[in-house]
C-alpha cells in the first residue's frame, strides 16, 4: 500500500483507468449479451450488471464528474475576476481575446482540414451499407445573432447555476474591469478574491486524489457497455479518426508552440499528461476546467491573468477533437450515401464548422449539432449521423485530450506574446512538485 501511495498522481491515474479497462472487458465476456448475470450467495443471489455496473461503477463515476463540475463556475468566475482586475492595461484584454479567438479559430481549421484530408485519403466510407433503420434527429442551430445576444447575462446568478460559461465570462470580465476602476473599494474586493482563488485551487488539489478511483468507475462501466461489434463494422472510420487526433495534438501543436513561441514541445506534452488523463476519462473539457488552469497555471508558468481568459475561453469555443471528427465523417456519410463532394465543397465544410465552433458554443451537444450543420451545408443527409454516433463516446475521450492539450498551448501562445510566461516554470520539470507531494501526502 505504501509504494501505491508513493506512486505520482499521473500513474495512479494509469492503473485506476487500466484496471477499469481490464474490469470492464471481464464483466462484458461474463455478461456476454444477457440482461444480467446472477452470482449465487447463499440464501440470495448478487446481479451483477445492477449492482455492479449500474450501481457501484455509475454511482462512482458520477460522483466523480459532479465533483469536477462542482468547482467549474467558482473557479471561472473567481480566477477571472482575478486576472481582469489585475491588468493595468485595459487595452490588454482586447487583445488577449483578440488572440485567443484568432488562434482558436486557426487551429480549428487546420484540425478539420487534416481530417479531411486523411479520410479522403484512406476512403472509410467505401463498402459500408447504410443501416435501414439509420435515423437521426438534428437539433436546431442557434443563429449567429441569437449566439451573440445570448453572450450577455440578464441574470448572472442563473447564468452561473445554468453553467452558461459564455454568460459567467462575458460577466466576471465586466465584474473585474469594475473593480479595476473602483480605486481603493476594488482593491479590498480584489484582497477577498484573491484569498477566495487560493481556497478553491486548493481544493481542487483535494478533489483530484479521488481521481484514480472515480477514472476506474468511468472505464469500468464504459468497456462493459461499449458495442466491440460497433466498433469493428466501423474499424475504419475509428481509426481514421484516432489517427487524425493524434496528428493534430502532438504534431500540429508541437509545430505552432515551437515557431511562435520557441518553447519546447517536449516539455509541453509532457506536462499535459495530468489533464489530458483527466480529459480523457470525463470526456469533458468543462469538468477538466479545474486541472487545465491548475496545470497552465503551476506547471506551464501562465500569469493567472491570461491563463483564467484562455483556459475557460477554449473549454467553451476550442472545437479541434469535435472538428477532425466532422471533417472524418463528411466524407464517411459522403461516401455512404454515394453523393460526391467538389473541392469548393470541402472547402466550405472547413468554413462551417471552424466558424461553428464558436457559434454553437455553451449548446447542449454541440458535436453532433455542428456535424449537422456542416451536412446540411453541403446538401448530405442529416441521418446519416445514426450510423457513427454508437462508436462517438469512445472517440469522444480522445477528442476532449485534444481539445485540452490546444487550450493550454493557446495558452501558452497568448502569455509568452504579453510577457506572461514564467518560462523558468516551464522549463522546469519539478514544476508543481509541490502538488505532487501533497497528493501523496493526504492519499
Amino acid at each position: 500500500m505504501s509504494k501505491v501511495r508513493s506512486l505520482s498522481l499521473t500513474s495512479r491515474i494509469m492503473i485506476g483507468m487500466v484496471l477499469g479497462v481490464v474490469v470492464g472487458f471481464i464483466f462484458q465476456a461474463i455478461l456476454a449479451g444477457e440482461d444480467d448475470f446472477l452470482i449465487p450467495l447463499g440464501l440470495f443471489s448478487l446481479p451483477i450488471k445492477a449492482f455492479f455496473v449500474d450501481g457501484i461503477f455509475h454511482v462512482g463515476g458520477q460522483i466523480f464528474i459532479a465533483s469536477l463540475k462542482m468547482l467549474v463556475v467558482p473557479l471561472v468566475f473567481v480566477s477571472l475576476v482575478c486576472g481582469t482586475c489585475s491588468l493595468s492595461d485595459p487595452k490588454k484584454l482586447g487583445r488577449l481575446g483578440g488572440k485567443s479567438i484568432l488562434l482558436y479559430l486557426f487551429t480549428t481549421a487546420i484540425a478539420i482540414t487534416v481530417a479531411i484530408t486523411l479520410a479522403l485519403i484512406f476512403n472509410p466510407g467505401e463498402g459500408i451499407n447504410l443501416p435501414s433503420d439509420a435515423n437521426y434527429s438534428a437539433k436546431e442551430a442557434p443563429t449567429l445573432a441569437q449566439v451573440i445576444i445570448g453572450m450577455f447575462p440578464t441574470n448572472p446568478i442563473d447564468a452561473m447555476a445554468s453553467g452558461n460559461m459564455l454568460q459567467v465570462i462575458v460577466f466576471a470580465l465586466l465584474f473585474g474591469i469594475a473593480m479595476a476602476l473602483s480605486g481603493k473599494a476594488g482593491k479590498r474586493v480584489a484582497s477577498v478574491f484573491e484569498d477566495l482563488n487560493t481556497v478553491i485551487l486548493k481544493l481542487v488539489t483535494l478533489l483530484m486524489n479521488i481521481a484514480p478511483y472515480g477514472v476506474f468507475f468511468l472505464m469500468a462501466k464504459l468497456f462493459t457497455t461499449i458495442d466491440l461489434k460497433l466498433i469493428k463494422s466501423l474499424a475504419l472510420y475509428f481509426s481514421i479518426v484516432v489517427l487524425a487526433l493524434f496528428i493534430h495534438g502532438l504534431v500540429n501543436y508541437s509545430i505552432l508552440l515551437k515557431v511562435l513561441t520557441g518553447l519546447s514541445p517536449v516539455t509541453f506534452l509532457k506536462k499535459m499528461k495530468n489533464a489530458c488523463l483527466f480529459a480523457f476519462s470525463t470526456s469533458s473539457s468543462s469538468a477538466t476546467m479545474p486541472i487545465t488552469l491548475e496545470t497552465a497555471n503551476k506547471k506551464l508558468g501562465a500569469h493567472n491573468s491570461v491563463a483564467s481568459f484562455t483556459i475557460p475561453l477554449g473549454a467553451t469555443i476550442n472545437m479541434d477533437g469535435t472538428a477532425i471528427m466532422q471533417g472524418v465523417a463528411t466524407v464517411f456519410i459522403s461516401q455512404v450515401f454515394a453523393v460526391d463532394l467538389s473541392i469548393s465543397d470541402y472547402l466550405m465544410v472547413i468554413l462551417t464548422a471552424t466558424l461553428a465552433s464558436v457559434g454553437t458554443a455553451g449548446v447542449p451537444g454541440v458535436g453532433l449539432i455542428m456535424l449537422a450543420m456542416v451536412l446540411n451545408q453541403v446538401g448530405l443527409p442529416v441521418e446519416g449521423i445514426a450510423i457513427i454516433i454508437g462508436v462517438d463516446r469512445l472517440l469522444d475521450m480522445t477528442r476532449t485530450a485534444v481539445n485540452v492539450t490546444g487550450d493550454c498551448m493557446v495558452t501558452c501562445v497568448v502569455a509568452k506574446s504579453e510577457g506572461q510566461l514564467d518560462e523558468d516554470v516551464f522549463n522546469d520539470p519539478d514544476a508543481a512538485k509541490d502538488l505532487e507531494d501533497y497528493h501523496k501526502s493526504i492519499n
